[in-house]
This record gives structure tokens, C-alpha cells and sequence, in this order.
């Protein structure tokens, strides 16, 4: 492909970083982990924050923390990388999805409201919401939220936030996508009980693979850190280990890269929202192709993607094929999980399950992005863009 899907954003500092921890004999649980998850915890707002290996981790460890075991039922958005889904069932609990409002892909708050509602009262009105393939008799308590914030905007959290407190619901934000995002001048990680974040290559920033949980309270932070490092709590001597708990550690060749970064953080922001800008200008009045909506409530945006819609009767993945067919690489965002094979036969998921959801995944399309893109690389694929859907 002649212009590349994502790029990172690496310069000197980040490669003088990385080379500094190799010239030390500490590569894991070491001073760069400590001053990551502090300056973390400083930029979003948050009392404590917890490195970990991926974001994927990081929800599985908010599940824990926040009680979810065998047979409880999570609020969440099949609107979303599977990740998110697949924490609530490694605790063998069961991801029970709501709908999403067209416009953000993010959760629908009524519809979340009206789930808890039947959910907590049981009877008849509970079974709607749940799968075909749960056996209702082996259903467990309705124990959290998690919303996802699709794309680097937040969902709209305080009505969630409402119904949570109704129902006595732990809250976990999915922000793996929003670093730096803000909802009503808050940050997005740092409403809800946990917020967790994701470093893949292609985020906002990058660890290469890490992630960071953020929380405020006190009872959770020595959880997480016991969790992420197989069990071990910090008064147990070497190789002696309290609870269950997994490989999820976050190296110091990681952090110091992460470091490098969130110090470049605003930069490298800003310089993906020019992108959009860019994107935005150059595909106003394009008929079939439906641009990015911001909420009012979304003060910041944070942006991880720039996903359009493409509207019929052009065709999603016709268009997908057009472009690649002239080195324009796209992607559809996101194919819904309820969806995904693995889904479907664990759970009996089929088509008009979540018909806002689905229309949503037919129809969304993610261009080129990056904060290295360049603005003649953005000209280019709405060029092809514009072609693609008339043809």
C-alpha cells in the first residue's frame, strides 16, 4: 500500500529512551514503570494508575476488582473491539450487549437504563436482554457497566453514571481509544470506577503493546499491582503469592517508551486533529460518504480513528475493495461482536439482534489516519475516496 493504514509517531527522544533502559540491568519492574503510571495518573486526573501488558489486561483486571464472576451479567457495546467482550468472559461472566446511538456508535443511555431496570427485577421483562444460548436458572447478579468510548469520544457517561448508582453497578470505562478525550471538561478514564487505556502501535500514543488502568480507589490499586504480577502482593516474600493472578506486567523498555510519549502527549494530539481537520474540509458535501459527528458533550476529542459512513447505494465493502485496488488501505470499523463466529455459536447471535449496532458495522469505514500522515497522503484518498463511491 502506498500509504500506510497507521504509522507510529517516533522520534529521538522516544529511541534515546528505550536505549537508556538497555543500559541498565533492569528491564521489568524497575523506576520506569513507577514514573509511567505516575505521570499517567497526573495527566488524566486519576489518584493511581497501574501499568499492564495490554489494554485487554487491564479490563480483565477491572472485572476482578470490580466483583464479576461465574454467571453475572455486564452492561457493554457490541460495538467494539472484541477485547472488550472477551474480559467480562474470562471471569466466565456473560457480556450482556445494549444497542448504540447512531450517531457516536457509543451506548445508548436509555437503552442502558432500561436493561439495568429489567435486568435487577428479573421476570420475564429480564429475558429479553438476554442471550439465546444462557440458561436464565444459571444467570448471576447484574454487577457493571462497561461502556467503550468508540473512536477516541467519550460515551455519554452521566446518565450511565445515574443508572449505575441506581442499581449499585461497579463502572468500568473501555478508553482504550480516548486517551485524553474529555466528556463535559472530565477525563475520560476517570469517571467511572476504573478507566483503562491501550498503547497499541496505531492508538494516539504507543508502547508497542501496554496498557494503563487508572483509578481512585485506594482498595483497587494494590489489587491491580498484585494481579498483573501473578498474585504477589508487596509484603509477600519471593515466589510467595496470595491470590490467583496472571503475567500481565508492563516491561521497562515499555514504560520508558510510553514515558517518551504521554511527555509529547498534547503534541501528538494536536497533530491528529489537524488530520481529521484535514479529512474533515476535503469530504464536506460528498453525497455517500457520511462524516464523523462530535457530541456537545464531547469536549475533547480524541482522535483514534477518522471512520466515515458510506451511504447507499454505494456499497461498504465495494468501496473497500476499490481503494485497495489503487494502494488506498481501509477497514471496516467495527465488524459488531455479537456478530463474530465464536459469538454466535456460544451464544446464539444472529442478524436484527441490535439493528443500530449492525447497520452501524455495514456501513463504517476506516481511512488512513495517523499524526504523521501528511496532508498531500489525505488529498490523495479523498481523491480515491470520491471515486471509489461513484463508481
Amino acid at each position: 500500500m502506498r500509504i500506510p493504514m497507521s504509522s507510529p509517531d517516533i522520534t529521538e527522544a522516544e529511541l534515546a529512551a528505550v536505549t537508556a533502559v538497555l543500559r541498565t540491568p533492569t528491564l521489568s519492574i524497575g523506576p520506569q514503570i513507577v514514573a509511567f503510571e505516575q505521570a499517567c495518573a497526573a495527566y488524566v486526573g486519576a489518584r493511581h494508575a497501574a501499568g499492564v501488558n495490554s489494554g485487554t489486561s487491564g479490563l480483565h483486571l477491572c472485572m476482578i476488582a470490580a466483583g464479576v464472576g461465574p454467571g453475572d451479567l455486564v452492561l457493554t457495546s457490541s460495538f467494539s473491539f472484541i477485547a472488550s467482550a472477551n474480559a467480562v468472559l474470562y471471569e466466565r461472566a456473560i457480556p450482556v450487549f445494549v444497542d448504540v446511538d447512531r450517531a457516536t456508535g457509543n451506548l445508548s443511555p436509555a437503552l442502558v437504563a432500561e436493561a439495568a431496570h429489567d435486568l435487577a427485577t428479573g421476570g420475564t421483562a429480564a429475558a429479553r436482554w438476554l442471550p439465546r444460548g444462557v440458561d436464565a436458572a444459571a444467570v448471576g447478579q447484574l454487577r457493571a457497566i462497561l461502556p467503550v468510548h468508540a473512536f477516541g469520544q467519550p460515551a455519554d457517561m452521566d446518565p450511565i453514571m445515574e443508572t449505575a448508582r441506581t442499581y449499585g453497578l461497579a463502572v468500568i470505562e473501555d478508553a482504550c481509544e480516548a486517551i485524553g478525550a474529555e466528556y463535559r471538561g472530565r477525563r475520560a478514564g476517570t469517571i467511572g470506577d476504573a478507566g483503562v487505556f491501550a498503547f497499541y502501535p496505531n492508538k494516539q500514543m504507543t508502547t508497542g503493546e501496554g496498557g494503563m488502568i487508572v483509578c481512585d480507589r485506594d482498595d483497587w490499586l494494590p489489587l491491580f499491582r498484585s494481579l498483573r504480577n501473578q498474585g504477589r502482593d508487596v509484603f509477600d516474600s519471593w515466589l510467595n503469592h496470595t491470590r490467583l493472578g496472571y503475567n500481565y506486567r508492563l516491561d521497562e523498555l515499555s514504560a520508558a517508551l510510553g514515558l517518551a510519549q504521554l511527555r509529547r502527549i498534547d503534541e501528538l494530539l494536536a497533530k491528529r486533529d489537524r488530520v481529521a481537520r484535514w479529512y474533515h474540509e476535503r469530504l464536506a458535501g460528498l453525497e455517500l460518504v457520511e462524516r464523523p459527528w462530535v457530541a456537545e458533550s464531547t469536549t475533547r476529542m480524541s482522535w483514534f480513528v477518522y471512520v466515515v459512513r458510506i451511504r447507499p447505494p454505494a456499497d461498504r465493502d465495494q468501496v473497500m475493495a476499490r481503494l485497495a485496488e489503487v494502494g488506498i488501505p481501509s477497514r471496516p470499523y467495527f465488524t459488531p461482536i455479537h456478530l463474530q463466529p465464536f459469538y454466535r455459536d456460544r451464544f446464539g447471535y444472529r442478524r436484527a439482534d441490535l439493528p443500530v449496532t449492525e447497520q452501524l458495522g455495514d456501513c463504517s469505514l476506516a481511512l488512513p489516519f495517523s499524526s504523521v500522515m501528511q496532508e498531500s497522503q489525505v488529498d490523495e484518498v479523498c481523491a480515491q475516496l470520491r471515486r471509489a463511491v461513484a463508481a
